[in-house]
């Protein structure tokens, strides 16, 4: 069941976040107004995953493995679909 959470949340991070904001209370106690979740859904859904995965699993602490993943997750957000089309990948 992870593991395809895992690929949803790659996939489709919206609908993961849909789903984890309606059926758990995987977000409660993470952000303190509703502002960030918010802005995270519309701008940078994998990044608000992640953020609240180091929040969930890791009890907040930053390492290395948690920079390295916030990372990807932006580069994720930030890159552009359009781009890889027009390249022919």
């Amino acid at each position: 069941m992870p593991i395809l959470l895992v690929l949803i949340g790659l996939l489709t991070p919206r609908v993961l976040i849909l789903i984890l904001w309606f059926f758990t209370v995987w977000f409660r106690g993470v952000f303190d107004t509703l502002l960030w979740p918010v802005v995270g859904f519309f701008f940078l859904p994998t990044t608000l995953l992640w953020y609240s995965a180091v929040q969930n699993w890791f009890g907040g602490e930053w390492g290395t493995l948690q920079i390295i993943g916030i990372v990807v997750a932006l580069v994720i957000d930030t890159s552009s679909p359009a781009g890889a089309r027009r390249r022919g990948a």
